[in-house]
C-alpha cells in the first residue's frame, strides 16, 4: 500500500477492527498504533478525526449498511468488511473531505489488501448503492 492518506486509512481500519473484534478502548488502540508509525502530526490528527467521527456516527453508519446490505446482518458480516464499510460510509456521507469516487476507491483498495477474495466486490456494491444518496 502506498500513499500517506492510504496509510492513515489502513491504520484507521486497524483501529476499527481491533475495537470491534476485541473490544479494546479506542484511545488506547489509536495511541498504540500511531506510536508504531512515523507519521506527521497532521496524519495522526487525520486518524483521530476519522476514528472519532466513525464512533460518533456509528449508529447512522450501521443503519446505512443494514439498508444497503440487507442480506448481510451486521453481526454476521466479516469484521474487516464491516470496518471498511464504516470508514468509507463516514467519508462519503459525513466527512466530505474527499470525493465519493476517492472514498470508494480507497475502500476497495483496503478490501483487496485486508479482506477476502469476495470483499472488494461486496464493498463496491454496497458503497455504489450508498453513493446514490450523495450529490457530489
Amino acid at each position: 500500500m502506498t500513499g500517506t492518506r492510504r496509510k492513515t486509512r489502513a491504520i484507521t481500519l486497524q483501529v476499527l477492527y481491533e475495537v470491534d473484534s476485541v473490544g479494546h478502548e479506542v484511545e488506547r488502540v489509536i495511541t498504540y498504533l500511531i506510536g508504531k508509525e512515523n507519521l506527521s502530526e497532521e496524519n495522526k490528527e487525520f486518524i483521530r478525526h476519522l476514528v472519532s467521527g466513525i464512533v460518533q456516527k456509528k449508529e447512522a453508519i450501521d443503519l446505512s449498511i443494514q439498508r444497503f446490505a440487507p442480506a448481510w446482518p451486521l453481526e454476521q458480516m466479516a469484521v474487516i468488511d464491516r470496518s471498511i464499510l464504516r470508514l468509507a460510509i463516514f467519508e462519503i456521507l459525513f466527512d466530505n473531505r474527499v470525493s465519493v469516487k476517492v472514498a470508494i476507491n480507497e475502500a476497495i483498495v483496503l478490501a483487496k489488501h485486508f479482506g477476502s477474495e469476495k470483499s472488494p466486490k461486496f464493498i463496491n456494491g454496497v458503497l455504489g448503492s450508498i453513493s446514490t444518496l450523495v450529490d457530489r
